[in-house]
């Protein structure tokens, strides 16, 4: 009698527990988005994926790095979806080979560039002029040659008649963070970086803000990728990307927001 017991009461757990189990919040993903952005754009961009997921179906994959190197994988036939590159350069090669689709294009962020130092014990610089001192023996820049920060720095730098001075004293990195992180370690006396990059490091102070009217024009254009594996889904993040809740975003990271029709 209590096996029949035991095994009417299986029976009749059975299909409660497999009811339960229909209950369960699995997370079905749509499609995958796979964005190739500027290294510079991580903490935003991570923040503005988790946000988009939550409300869609579809899965953000971020590929994050410098603008020269992702340009490059999309070139070599990497998948990308969305290319977010820090400069307009990197986005104007892609386009002159046809990678980018027409007419997704936009410019939709800026930045300013800083000076920065350890921020204990951090070397002896307060302006521009102090990078070609003497004292200053290591200075970490995203490579001049194609790094967008690095040619930014080189470009501002330049304008000054200080470039000849301070090559000589360049580490260059593969992207800003990495030029940041150098400063941070005491592996480089100073680094000039984009403002929001400065603002997430407890570890390095800023010397000096480079006057937006003074510096290179800094633009982050995006659009997507021609052959996108998911085109559909890359056209409506891109459209996220363009949105007002993104721009809120972007600007608690200290970015300035650029509107088309405004201006920045």
């Amino acid at each position: 009698m209590s096996g029949n017991f035991e095994r009417r009461k299986f029976r009749f757990c059975g299909p409660l527990v497999a009811s339960a189990l229909l209950l369960l919040p699995l997370r079905i993903w749509g499609a995958e988005v796979r964005v190739f952005a500027a290294a510079s754009l991580s903490d935003a961009l991570k923040e503005i994926a988790s946000d988009y997921e939550r409300q869609s179906r579809d899965k953000v994959v971020l590929n994050l790095g410098a603008s020269s190197t992702l340009a490059r994988q999309i070139e070599e036939g990497a998948p990308a979806d969305i290319f977010f590159s820090a400069d307009e350069a990197k986005m104007n090669g892609l386009q002159s080979k046809g990678l980018i689709v027409s007419g997704t294009r936009r410019a939709r962020l800026s930045n300013i560039l800083v000076i920065v130092i350890a921020a204990e014990q951090g070397a002896v610089v307060a302006s521009p002029k102090d990078l070609a001192r003497a004292g200053v023996k290591r200075i970490a820049l995203g490579d001049p040659r194609s790094v967008p920060i690095g040619v930014y720095a080189r470009s501002y730098l330049e304008g000054l008649s200080l470039w000849k001075a301070v090559a000589p004293k360049v580490v260059a990195t593969e992207n800003v963070r990495a030029a940041l992180a150098a400063v941070e370690a005491g592996n480089a006396d100073a680094s000039i970086v984009y403002k929001t990059d400065a603002a997430i490091s407890k570890k390095v102070r800023v010397v000096f803000e480079v006057p937006r009217q003074a510096g290179p024009k800094i633009s982050y254009p995006m659009a997507i990728v021609k052959g996108a594996p998911e085109p559909q889904a890359a056209t409506k993040f891109l459209a996220q990307l363009g949105s007002e809740d993104a721009a809120k975003v972007f600007r608690k990271f200290g970015f300035i927001v650029i509107d088309e029709q405004k201006g920045p």
